[in-house]
């Protein structure tokens, strides 16, 4: 009877309205898992307009009310046994520019010391170009590494059988240095908390209020934030500061002398006529003189680096654009197209339909063959 008198009103639902509906929708919801979808269609169909973002905003403390809270074990794990990576992003000046820009983050689970650097994508490049960067930092490595689970690191995973198939690129590299990689659980983030506070700690304490002129400048300060701050703060879950803490006791171990192989990727590509190669959205110039030797190019694009090679010349080196629909900068001799030689002339047209007094052209004789006509008439 209450809900059939409530129906009558009509009146589009708002959060006082659905209070008029409290009686049924505290019924209602946990017989649909409070799923506010169902219950705004339920509400339209006993007459009540209603907004689904309207339910799930009512319904929202009832819900949370009845979920039993989730027990949360801190995982603490020795000197040098584990660190934690991951991603994290946040809009930042570069120049007068407004960037996307994206920061490796690295915290080794003992010490809580971090690493930080930002990039212009989370690619495999510059995933790979981030570890030996964080390596190098550290001085060495910790025995294994715990991720998330993105598409740069593993490509497949059954959870029930703990069978992984790993981006066969990676799994190299991390063999090269001899790293264990773990991943966490499906939908289970807070496993790798100490790295998701790092980074929150990276972009509401180093990067809060700043402005770069590059990504270079950006970089380099990140390195000496995390030294000189980061680094020397007392730590809220360790009471200690991270530098005296990997002083003391965190015992890394030392990465091969021996560089790992740049990533690079080898690809051609079609040079166009005004003397640009397009590579990732972005255009790269080169020689005008190429124009005429080649149609197609060999571009090697690093994780900062793209190199345009053509038979015979020295290759041409630009910084990798960040973002997308980007020119570099020619910062060679001045691109000149070459000159060709002119074409010998023609003579007039011989077929223009606007020149009626004639078809064709006027054939020229030389003057003594008139004079011999008029000779001839003479006569």
């Amino acid at each position: 009877m209450v809900v059939a008198e409530l129906a009558a009103t009509g009146a589009t639902a708002t959060g006082r309205l659905l209070a008029r509906w409290e009686a049924f929708l505290r019924a209602r919801a946990p017989e649909v898992g409070f799923n506010s979808v169902v219950l705004c269609r339920e509400l339209a169909e006993l007459g009540q307009r209603c907004c689904t973002s309207t339910v799930a905003k009512h319904i929202a403390p009832w819900r949370a009310a009845l979920r039993p809270a989730e027990a949360t074990v801190r995982f603490e794990t020795g000197p040098g046994e584990q660190g934690q990576v991951d991603w994290g992003s946040t809009w930042i000046y570069l120049g007068v520019e407004r960037m996307w820009v994206h920061l490796f983050t690295m915290v080794l689970g003992f010490s809580r010391r971090l690493f930080a650097k930002a990039y212009g994508n989370e690619g495999l490049e510059s995933l790979l170009d981030a570890h030996a960067a964080a390596f190098e930092h550290f001085g060495g490595r910790p025995e294994s590494l715990l991720y998330d689970n993105p598409r740069t690191i593993v490509t497949a995973k059954d959870e029930t059988t703990g069978e992984v198939s790993w981006n066969a690129t990676f799994k190299d590299r991390m063999d090269f240095y001899g790293v264990k990689l773990r991943l966490c659980r499906y939908y289970r983030a807070q496993t790798k908390g100490k790295v998701e506070s790092g980074i929150k700690y990276v972009k509401g304490n180093a990067l809060a209020g700043r402005r770069f002129a590059s990504m270079e400048e950006l970089n380099a300060y990140l390195v000496r934030w995390c030294v000189d701050v980061a680094d020397q703060r007392v730590h809220g879950t360790t009471h200690e500061e991270p530098a005296d803490r990997f002083s003391r006791a965190e015992r890394l171990i030392p990465i091969d002398q021996r560089p790992p192989t740049p990533r690079e990727r080898v690809e051609t590509r079609q040079l166009a006529r005004d003397g640009y190669v397009s590579v990732d959205a972005n255009r790269y110039p080169v020689p005008l003189e190429w124009v005429e030797a080649v149609e197609v190019v060999e571009v090697r694009i690093l994780a900062e680096e793209i190199w345009i090679h053509r038979p015979g010349v020295n290759p041409v080196h630009h910084a990798r654009l960040l973002g997308k629909h980007q020119v570099a900068r020619w910062n060679g001799p001045a691109r000149r197209a070459p000159r060709r030689p002119a074409e010998p002339a023609a003579g007039p047209p011989r077929f223009d339909p606007a020149y009626v007094e004639r078809i064709g052209e006027v054939e020229v004789r030389p003057l003594g063959r008139y004079e011999g006509v008029l000779e001839e008439v003479g006569s």
